[in-house]
């Protein structure tokens, strides 16, 4: 990787630069996601958005804690995930309680895309499962996720997911 354009940039620059990458991370993903359906179905999109999610969920976990030195439990946790891209891009609303910790999603960027172009809202529950339960293993092996609700599942106006993080024993 060839990062020396990095090194003549400016804060500011450098700020505009990353909001850039952040953009382009979701607009590949988006389209990704949209050409598989187009190619195949929603179905088979859904499955391969999964494993990817999954996977890619893992890998940034693990490239987070050796960067930024997270630490465990559910303040480890919040502390990377606050790092993840997934959570700046969309805005999670994170909420840590006592042995607790909610994350709501009140506006989903993908699918309100989707909805706005006269598509169906594609379930991503199980895609987002593994995407936070590998994430926060990682991060602390004790941690359980538990969905209260995501798409295919009916949600509140307000919101389109909410999940609830745990400790095992705790």
């Amino acid at each position: 990787m060839d990062v020396k354009l990095l090194d003549r940039m400016g804060p500011a620059e450098l700020r505009s630069y990353v909001e850039f990458l952040l953009w382009h991370y979701r607009v590949i993903d988006g389209f990704w996601f949209l050409f598989v359906q187009e190619r195949f179905d929603q179905a088979a999109a859904e499955g391969i958005n999964e494993r990817v999610w999954h996977k890619s969920a893992e890998l940034a976990a693990r490239d987070l804690v050796k960067r930024f030195g997270i630490g465990k439990g559910l303040s480890g946790f919040v502390q990377g995930l606050r790092y993840f891209p997934w959570t700046i891009l969309i805005g999670y609303d994170i909420e840590e309680r006592e042995g607790e910790v909610l994350i709501t999603v009140p506006r989903c960027a993908p699918q309100v895309a989707r909805i706005a172009r006269g598509l169906p809202e594609f379930s991503c529950k199980e895609m987002h499962r593994g995407e936070f339960g590998n994430f926060a293993s990682v991060i602390d092996e004790r941690i359980r996720v538990e969905c209260l609700h995501a798409p295919p599942d009916p949600h509140p106006p307000e919101r389109f997911c909410k999940w609830r993080f745990t400790l095992s024993g705790g």
